[in-house]
């Protein structure tokens, strides 16, 4: 196991409430030993004008999933936290509507440096393929 604090699905969806990531419906729907699965509808929220899946709202899944999963893997909650510091992605095929589903897993932790790989597919397609850098940052500064 990965993580340095204990965790739930109940918490991790509590964690996106009022954020752009609720806003969008992504949800958190698995905890595994070292990675993440959440899910975000192609909708209204998540098309771009001609009626695809926007590729910023893919980013902003992998930032949001990514990050979050670099959340768990920092000792201190309460004086520290997780921040993305550089996203990249590679959008594979064109997605029309229902749900994609992203999965997240390290390629490594480091004290203050991780990165982590985040694949979003649709019904076992890989729509898209992302790497995500994050950095633990100090909250009191």
């Amino acid at each position: 196991m990965i993580w340095k604090q204990e965790t739930s699905l109940d918490l991790l969806n509590t964690v996106l409430k009022n954020t752009m990531a609720d806003h969008l419906g992504i949800e958190f729907t698995e905890i595994g030993s070292d990675f993440l699965v959440a899910t975000m509808p192609v909708d209204h929220r998540t098309k771009q004008p001609i009626g695809l899946l926007h590729g910023g709202a893919s980013v902003a899944l992998a930032e949001t999933i990514g990050s979050v999963a670099g959340w768990l893997c920092v000792d201190d909650w309460d004086n520290s936290s997780v921040v993305g510091i550089e996203v990249n992605a590679n959008h594979l095929q064109k997605v029309k509507g229902g749900i994609v589903t992203a999965v997240v897993r390290p390629v490594r932790i480091g004290k203050r440096i991780q990165v982590w790989q985040v694949d979003i597919s649709q019904e076992g397609d890989l729509t898209c393929t992302s790497r995500l850098t994050t950095m633990t940052v100090a909250l009191n500064n």
